[in-house]
């Protein structure tokens, strides 16, 4: 099939568009939205902004780095700074560290990384055993990774964090909530256009960019990218939504678009109704919480109780 804007041979088929795409197309194609996303979400003009950018080394937050550096890189009044949350988990995390510090190196981007175990005391594998499937990981790792990822991106003074979430991603998450009629957790969903107290405002940018996009790009411009999964990501309650995302998706073309849009649709009016909560510092670990005590930390006591339990 050649692509439909010149004669070269296309390496991609737009279902929900109807056309087709080579290489060079696809780049301009994807780069074109990203920087949409990107003027949307991001409130910068001429003051100082730095954008702190959580890398995996998977793709989507590789690509994120690539675009962020390739489209912002020429604005003197923008920082990039990158950083990667090490959870501990044998045989996954080093991968895609390494490739995480590859890429930064490669572009240029300070990097560093923050650890479960040295700022909780446990890495995610003993967590998950002490656990002794109580509780699906996830539900531990989630509020730990965001946790260390406002953290870190406080330290480095960032006045946004850049998140590799994909179309596919964000659709799912969007679905979630539906399904859990939760609707205070998609008001309070990135992209945040406003700053609350003690967090930073999540951004991003390929929102709008379908994973199999994402992945097409990085091979298409050579970007190095960790491609292993992680070996808890089998028990997450995700991946039943990604099923039927991608169902709805192969029936009906342009349906993870059309979820993303009801939520851009009414999300004024989740603000007006859902306002953010008023915030207060964790007496333990000093983290933004409405409780006395976040999440993390609840969630660190009950684990040192069984912890506790298991070797009396």
């Amino acid at each position: 099939m050649k692509c439909s804007f010149c004669h070269e041979k296309s390496v991609y088929e737009v279902k929900y568009n109807g056309s087709a795409l080579c290489g060079k197309h696809l780049t301009q194609y994807v780069e074109r939205r990203v920087k949409q996303e990107v003027r949307q979400q991001l409130n910068v003009g001429s003051r100082k902004t730095r954008v702190s950018v959580a890398i995996s080394g998977g793709k989507d937050s590789s690509v994120t780095l690539h675009l962020l550096h390739k489209i912002l890189s020429e604005r003197r009044n923008i920082e990039l700074s990158a950083f990667t949350v090490d959870e501990g988990i044998e045989g996954y995390r080093s991968a895609g560290l390494s490739a995480a510090r590859s890429l930064s190196n490669k572009l240029g981007i300070p990097h560093e990384t923050i650890s479960y175990k040295e700022s909780f005391g446990y890495t995610m594998d003993e967590i998950v055993s002490a656990d002794g499937g109580r509780t699906i990981p996830c539900a531990h790792c989630g509020p730990m990774r965001r946790q260390l990822m406002n953290r870190v991106s406080d330290y480095q003074k960032g006045d946004y964090v850049a998140l590799g979430i994909n179309l596919d991603d964000y659709a799912q998450s969007i679905m979630m909530n539906v399904a859990k009629g939760d609707v205070k957790r998609m008001a309070r969903m990135a992209p945040h256009t406003k700053s609350q107290d003690g967090l930073v405002p999540r951004v991003l940018p390929l929102r709008k960019i379908p994973e199999k996009e994402v992945m097409l790009y990085a091979v298409v411009n050579g970007i190095e990218f960790e491609g292993g999964w992680c070996p808890y990501y089998a028990q997450a309650n995700r991946n039943k939504f990604r099923s039927i995302v991608s169902d709805l998706e192969n029936e009906n073309p342009g349906t993870k678009f059309a979820i993303v849009n009801f939520l851009d649709t009414i999300r004024n009016s989740l603000d007006t109704s859902f306002p953010p909560s008023e915030l207060g510092k964790c007496k333990k670990c000093g983290s933004p919480t409405a409780s006395e005590l976040c999440v993390v930390c609840s969630d660190l006591e009950e684990l040192q109780k069984i912890m506790e339990n298991n070797s009396g």
